[in-house]
C-alpha cells in the first residue's frame, strides 16, 4: 500500500508497508524534492493496525506543514508549545497566588517541594534512562517495568520513616506545619517517578507530542487545585502539587499502556533481573549524581528554611522558580530531544557538531532574560508580586547567572550518558553539592539571606562554567568556540535590554518600568523570531 504526504515542498511516499512481528510494521520512506532524493526503512508500533496507520500518516502530512522541516527543531517544537503553555498558565497565576498566600505559606510549599523532587529523582535508581537506549523493544519493555517496580517499593519504603519521623523531620527544617502533610511527600514521589519512566518511554517511541500535552494538564490541574483550595493554606499548595503530578502520570501512562499493553505482558521476572545487570552503571552511578544534583539543586530553599524561616526560603522559591521556568519551557524539551538523537550522532561522528549548535543557540536564547534580571530584577518583582516579595527579586538579580549557565549546560549534559562518563558526572554532582552548601553557610556566617544567596548563586555560577567546558571538550570541540558563541549572546542582550539599561542609569523611577521593559520585550521577540526561523527554513 502507498501513503503519500508533503513535506514543504517535498513529497515524502511510503512505499511498502507491511507487518513484521504482531503490532509493528516496518515502511519504507521515499523523500522526492529539491532537498532530498533518499529511501529509508523504519519499524513502528502500530496497536490499531496499518490501516489507522496510513490514516495518521495522512494527518501527520498536513501538521507537518505547519512545523520546522528539521527533525531536531519539529521536536523541540512540539515540546516547547505544550511547556510553554504549562509554565504560562503558572506565570499568569503566579501574581494571584502571592496575593492569596503569604511567604510562609510559600516556604512550607517549596520544603515540600524539595522532598519531593530529591526522592523522585531517584525513585527508579535511574533505570528509566536506558528505556531509550536498546534496538529491541522488549529489552527496553524490561526496563520500563523495572523502573516502575522500583517506584513502587521505594515510594512505600519512604511512607514508614517519614510519618514515624515527621515531627522531627519538621522540626529540623524548622517548618512545623509540614508535619501534617507528610505522608504528601511518598504519594507525590510515586506519581512523579512513575511519569518520569512514561517521560522516557515517550522519548524512545518519539512521542513528543503527547509527552507535551501531558505538561500541559499538570500545570493545569496544579493551578486549579490550588486557586480552588485557597482558604485551606498551605494544604492546598501542596494537593495541588500532588495533583499535577498524577495527572501528568495518567496523561501520558494510559497511552503508553493502552499501545504497549502486550509487550509489557511478556515481561518476565528473569527479563528483569538481566536487565538490572545490563543496565547496573545507572543505579551505580547515575542514581549518585541525580542524588547529588537534586540535593544541590534543592539544599538552598533546605538551609535558607532552617537558617532564616519559612518565609525567606518561600521568597527565595519563588525567585527560583520564575527564573528556571526557561529551563522547564526549553531546556528540558531540547534535553529530551537532544537525548534521543546524541547516542547516534556519536556514531555518526557528528556528536561535537551537535553539542556545538544546540549549545550556541540556547546562548542566544537564554541571555536576554538573564540580563533583564540582573538589570532590573527588584523593580520588576515589586510591581508583579506586590511589595512582599521584592526581595524575590534581589535574589533573582544573583541566581540569574546560575541559571543561565543551567540552561546552557544541562541541556548536553546526557553526554555523560552517551559516552558512558557516568563516574564523572556523579563526581561533578557531588563537587557541586559540596561548593553549595559551603557557599550558603559562609554567607550565613558573614551577612543575612541576600549574602547567602549571593554567595550560593555565584558559586554555582563557576561550578557549571566548568562542567560546560567538560561536555565541550569530551564532545571533540574546543573553548573558543563556546566563547565565541558566548560573547556573541551578551551583545546582543546588551543591545536588547538597552531600553530598562537607561532607566537604570537614568534613575527614571518605576513609572517607564512598563514602557521600558515593554519596548526590550519587544525587541527580545524579535530576536527570538529570527533565530527561530533558521529551524524552520
Amino acid at each position: 500500500m502507498d501513503a503519500t504526504g508533503t513535506l514543504g515542498t517535498e513529497t515524502t511516499v511510503i512505499r511498502s508497508l507491511h507487518e513484521v512481528r504482531p503490532n509493528h510494521l516496518r515502511y519504507e520512506l521515499e523523500m522526492v524534492g529539491p532537498m532530498f532524493g533518499r529511501s529509508c526503512t523504519h519499524v513502528v508500533a502500530t496497536p490499531e493496525g496499518p490501516n489507522a496507520f496510513a490514516r495518521r500518516w495522512q494527518d501527520m502530512s498536513v501538521i507537518s506543514r505547519i512545523l520546522p522541516k528539521k527533525g531536531f527543531a519539529r521536536n523541540v517544537s512540539m515540546l516547547v508549545g505544550g511547556t510553554m503553555g504549562a509554565q504560562v498558565i503558572l506565570v499568569l497565576f503566579a501574581p494571584l497566588l502571592t496575593r492569596l498566600y503569604t511567604p510562609e505559606d510559600f516556604g512550607v510549599l517549596a520544603v515540600f517541594v524539595s522532598l519531593l523532587a530529591f526522592f523522585a529523582v531517584i525513585a527508579s535508581l535511574r533505570y528509566e534512562l536506558g528505556v531509550p537506549l536498546p534496538d529491541d523493544d522488549d529489552e527496553a519493555t524490561a526496563l520500563a517495568v523495572l523502573s516502575l517496580t522500583t517506584v513502587l517499593v521505594i515510594s512505600i519504603c519512604l511512607a514508614g520513616p517519614l510519618w514515624l519521623y515527621r515531627n522531627e523531620i519538621a522540626g529540623m527544617l524548622n517548618t512545623p506545619s509540614l508535619a501534617d502533610y507528610i505522608l504528601f511527600v511518598p504519594l507525590g514521589t510515586f506519581f512523579a517517578g512513575v511519569y518520569n519512566v512514561f517521560n522516557c518511554w515517550a522519548i524512545r517511541t518519539r512521542q513528543f507530542g503527547p509527552l507535551a500535552r501531558s505538561k500541559f494538564s499538570q500545570a493545569l490541574v496544579t493551578v486549579a487545585v490550588q486557586l480552588g483550595g485557597w482558604t485551606f493554606g498551605p494544604a492546598a499548595l501542596l494537593s495541588g502539587q500532588v495533583a499535577g503530578h498524577v495527572a501528568g502520570a495518567f496523561t501520558l501512562g494510559l497511552r503508553v499502556l493502552r499501545e504497549q499493553g502486550a509487550l509489557i505482558l511478556r515481561v518476565k521476572p528473569a527479563h528483569l533481573r538481566q536487565v538490572a545487570g545490563r543496565y547496573r552503571r545507572f543505579p551505580l552511578f547515575s542514581t549518585w549524581s541525580a542524588m547529588f544534583n537534586s540535593a544541590g539543586a534543592q539544599v538552598p530553599t533546605i538551609l535558607l528554611a532552617s537558617l532564616f524561616g519559612p518565609a525567606v526560603a518561600g521568597t527565595y522559591a519563588l525567585a527560583n522558580r520564575l527564573l528556571a521556568i526557561p529551563m522547564q519551557m526549553l531546556g528540558r524539551s531540547i534535553a529530551n530531544v537532544f537525548f534521543s538523537g546524541a547516542a547516534q550522532a556519536h556514531r555518526d561522528g557528528r556528536l561535537g557538531a551537535l553539542v556545538s549548535s544546540v549549545h550556541s543557540r540556547l546562548a542566544h536564547i537564554g541571555m536576554p532574560p538573564a540580563v533583564v534580571l540582573v538589570v532590573a530584577g527588584p523593580e520588576i518583582f515589586l510591581y508583579a508580586f506586590g511589595p512582599d516579595w521584592r526581595q524575590a527579586g534581589i535574589f533573582a538579580q544573583w541566581l540569574a547567572p546560575w541559571l543561565y549557565l543551567v540552561l546552557t549546560a544541562s541541556p548536553l549534559s546526557t553526554v555523560f550518558e552517551v559516552l558512558e562518563k557516568q563516574a564523572a558526572s556523579m563526581v561533578f554532582q557531588c563537587v557541586l553539592l559540596i561548593v553549595r552548601v559551603g557557599a550558603i553557610l559562609w554567607g550565613a556566617s558573614v551577612g543575612d539571606a541576600v549574602t547567602a544567596v549571593a554567595f550560593f548563586g555565584v558559586a554555582s555560577a563557576v561550578c557549571w562554567m566548568g562542567h560546560l567546558a567538560w561536555i565541550i571538550r569530551a564532545s571533540g570541540n574546543d573553548w573558543s568556540g563556546t566563547w565565541r558563541s558566548t560573547c556573541s549572546a551578551l551583545a546582543w542582550s546588551t543591545f536588547l535590554v538597552s531600553p530598562l539599561l537607561l532607566m537604570v542609569v537614568w534613575d527614571a523611577g518605576h513609572v517607564f518600568l512598563i514602557p521600558a521593559l515593554a519596548i526590550a520585550s519587544a525587541l527580545i521577540a524579535v530576536r527570538y523570531s529570527f533565530l527561530m526561523r533558521s529551524a524552520w527554513v
